[in-house]
């Protein structure tokens, strides 16, 4: 274990904190462990050789050396580094660059360890256009990394198209080459026949892992060793964290008991999980767990196939911002909710507030304070409201925010998904109701053939209009 460990902190969620009706007593706790203890054998060995096997990313050699070979190849000449992806072909870029990146990494050339990163996970034309505009006269120096496993996304696949032509008709078709990294199946899909056809560079989605899973696969390791993240250190944390989640002592064990926690809320009608940094440079990581979250327990049906209709409702929030937009709520609303508070010991950098002018004396409390100590002091300060309005809250502590302790955060997160999983009973790693959407938009957009045996594409976008057409009678 090379550096320091980020801590899991529960006390809060005790009946001794927050009062036996919304609390855990000594014995439901124990309860918990029971339940949970003979699952983590079980998840071990999910993670590893399961439906997804993400646990064999932090120690497989062969995912940083290519990443590596590829960077150095495509780094001396590139000013800009364009992710085309979608979901969890993006949201792990988007927050390993937030967090281990300055926030003004694009702005300032001195910061900069490699290109400027732009993530693209959408489709809005205003917003891509307005960066095409941006981008035109400089693709002389910028890269284009398009993550899709079959290609055959609508979003990406767009991107990617419009993205195409413009190099092509810049450059040539035998020069797309020298401008795009596909990463994508390994043998097959739509955009693997692509990359073969044209020559492209290629990076592998590793097969039995979902892309919510993947940010420690080639998926999100390009883009952070081409803007200077070190990578090594990224997965020697997920591995030091691997042995932490696969510890047969649930007190031990930090996935297992923080997912226990989570979901004996849930079955206690306390449904939603906010996930609060007291970092702005973490606020992404919230997003990449709702997605996390969301996609991996959000089921119809348990394993045996019964009904189920389950799920927590992940919400993000930002400590001390939303302090003075959620809390109010969050303390006086319903008690439906757990909290996971992100502190952080070391920020990397002290800004001391000076002394107020004459006129203020009613804050001289905050000269020569820090200013991390003063996010710190507010983090507490909601933790402390927050149990005294009996509300559950647990805390993930780190001791600094690096390459090292973000990749045990990764994957405590992935393995307390995995824990939460099986609790519910549910597969943990399909996302069945994602694809109705994905054939719908198909149809819309005038896909030839057939959407079911006895079904086209094309009534089957009849279908579609005649359900979503605004009816003139229900516009005002």
């Amino acid at each position: 274990m090379a550096g320091k460990q980020i801590q899991f902190y529960y006390k809060n969620v005790l009946a001794d904190v927050i009062g036996p009706e919304h609390g855990i007593t000594a014995q439901q706790l124990d309860e918990l462990a029971k339940q949970t203890t003979p699952l983590i054998l079980k998840i071990k060995d999910e993670i590893l050789t399961g439906n997804s096997r993400y646990g064999l990313l932090p120690g497989d050699p062969q995912i940083a050396k290519s990443v590596k070979a590829l960077v150095k190849h495509f780094k001396p000449k590139c000013e800009n580094l364009v992710v085309l992806g979608i979901g969890g072909s993006a949201l792990g870029n988007i927050a390993l660059q937030n967090a281990l990146n300055p926030f003004t990494y694009n702005l300032d050339n001195n910061k900069r360890k490699g290109p400027r990163l732009f993530v693209f996970d959408n489709v809005d034309p205003a917003h891509f256009g307005s960066f095409l505009d941006f981008i035109t006269p400089r693709l002389g120096k910028t890269v284009f990394n398009v993550i899709s496993k079959s290609g055959q996304t609508a979003e990406t696949a767009s991107q990617f198209m419009i993205v195409q032509k413009m190099l092509e008709t810049r450059f040539g078709k035998e020069k797309l080459k020298d401008r795009v990294v596909a990463t994508t199946d390994l043998e097959k899909g739509t955009l693997r026949k692509i990359a073969t056809d044209a020559g492209l560079h290629t990076l592998v989605v590793p097969d039995g892992v979902g892309g919510r899973f993947s940010v420690l696969s080639a998926v999100g390791l390009f883009s952070a060793a081409m803007t200077g993240i070190n990578i090594d250190q990224l997965l020697a944390g997920a591995k030091d964290m691997h042995t932490r989640v696969t510890n047969p002592d649930f007190f031990k064990n930090p996935a297992a008991i923080n997912a226990a926690i989570q979901i004996h809320y849930y079955n206690h009608n306390k449904r939603i999980s906010v996930m609060m940094p007291y970092s702005s440079a973490l606020y992404s990581f919230a997003d990449w767990y709702r997605q996390l979250w969301a996609e991996s327990l959000g089921k119809k049906y348990f394993l045996d196939g019964g009904e189920a209709y389950v799920g927590p409702t992940p919400v993000k929030a930002l400590g001390a911002t939303d302090q003075h937009s959620q809390v109010q709520l969050y303390r006086e609303g319903p008690n439906d909710k757990i909290f996971t508070l992100l502190e952080i010991q070391d920020f990397g950098r002290k800004i001391r507030i000076p002394a107020p002018p004459k006129s203020a004396r009613e804050l001289n409390y905050l000269a020569k304070k820090d200013m991390g100590e003063l996010l710190n002091a507010e983090k507490k300060a909601t933790e402390y409201a927050l149990c005294a309005s009996n509300r559950p809250c647990v805390t993930v502590l780190f001791p600094k925010i690096d390459a090292y302790t973000v990749g045990q955060f990764i994957f405590l997160f992935e393995a307390t998904t995995s824990f939460a999983g099986a609790l519910l009973d549910v597969n943990t790693y399909d996302q069945p109701a994602v694809e109705l959407g994905k054939q719908a938009t198909f149809a819309l957009m005038g896909k030839a053939g057939q959407y079911t045996p006895d079904r086209s594409y094309a009534d089957f976008a009849a279908e579609i209009r005649a359900k979503t057409e605004f009816d003139a009678n229900f516009v005002i």
